[in-house]
C-alpha cells in the first residue's frame, strides 16, 4: 500500500505530526485509540472522515517504520 497517499507531516498542522491528509487525526492519536480498545467502527462513527483506507494506511506507515527496526530484550529486565 502507499500510504504515503494518506499520511502526510505539515509543519502548520499538529507540529508536523504524521497526519491522515484532509484532516486533523495524527497517526498516534489513532493508535492510542485502538490501543485503548476502540473497534473500527468507533473509529468510522466518531471520525467519519476516517476511511477503511486510510486506516490501512496508518497500519502500513508504521510497518514501514518498523522494518528494519531490531528489539534485543535483555533477561532479567522486562517489564
Amino acid at each position: 500500500m502507499n500510504w504515503q497517499k494518506y499520511i502526510h507531516s505539515d509543519p502548520d498542522v499538529l507540529l508536523g505530526k504524521p497526519t491522515i491528509v484532509g484532516t486533523r487525526l495524527a497517526v498516534d492519536f489513532i493508535f492510542d485509540l485502538l490501543a485503548s480498545g476502540w473497534t473500527e467502527e468507533q473509529l468510522y462513527e466518531s471520525y467519519p472522515r476516517l476511511t477503511p483506507e486510510a486506516l490501512r494506511a496508518i497500519f502500513a506507515y508504521a510497518g514501514a517504520g518498523i522494518r528494519d527496526e531490531s528489539l534485543f530484550v535483555i533477561p532479567g529486565t522486562a517489564a
